[in-house]
């Protein structure tokens, strides 16, 4: 990770403890991204894939994505980023081009299930951070586009948890092809890998 990365993700910490603007004069309203730790991990994760493709599902402002497009371009990877919100995209794109990562990521505007629908990719990992009650839909939407030994990562499932993450959890971990654990990372995350054609043991 260079300095030029390094100044963009200490801009993100200063907006997330001061509400300073990422942009001045654009408030793109709030600000939910996954703390440093996950940010770490995800970046940890990443780099353990050769040229790995990456969704991301609620790029938000940007931060996490910026952890992820530093890892793809250490691994001769790519980010594809889902976010329904245009002005978030749009901040989030910027702060990529900030951090000389704009190569590395493309944001795509609109609903995430339509959206991985129309995906062409197969998908070598996943970060699961938007709207909770989109957790599982988007699983069945992606599942059949993962390769072999792709890992997700679903954020929030400790903090502030629910009914929806709830499913999220009960419905990748009854997949033959899954094992998934729960870490205590953040505000939790549930991390999964799939395994084609592998049958855990019950």
């Amino acid at each position: 990770m260079n300095e030029k990365v390094r100044a963009v993700l200490s801009d993100y910490h200063d907006s997330m403890r001061h509400g300073k603007p990422l942009i001045p004069g654009v408030n793109a309203g709030a600000f939910l991204a996954v703390g440093p730790d996950t940010g770490q991990l995800l970046h940890i994760l990443v780099r353990s894939l050769n040229a790995p493709t990456i969704l991301e599902l609620g790029t938000s402002m940007g931060y996490s994505g910026i952890w992820l497009a530093d890892a793809a371009r250490e691994t001769g990877g790519r980010v594809i980023s889902m976010e329904i919100d245009a002005q978030k995209a749009e901040v989030a794109t910027s702060m990529a081009a900030k951090a000389g990562l704009a190569a590395y990521i493309e944001v795509r505007v609109g609903d995430a299930v339509e959206l991985l629908g129309s995906l062409d990719s197969s998908i070598d990992f996943v970060l699961l951070d938007l709207w909770k009650d989109l957790y599982v839909p988007c699983l069945n939407a992606f599942y059949s586009k993962l390769t072999d030994g792709a890992i997700i990562v679903a954020d929030n499932m400790i903090s502030p948890g629910g009914k929806d993450v709830v499913a999220y959890a009960e419905a990748v971990r009854s997949r033959a092809e899954m094992t998934s654990v729960l870490l205590p990372v953040g505000s939790g995350i549930e991390v999964s890998r799939y395994r084609s054609g592998w049958t855990k043991m019950r």
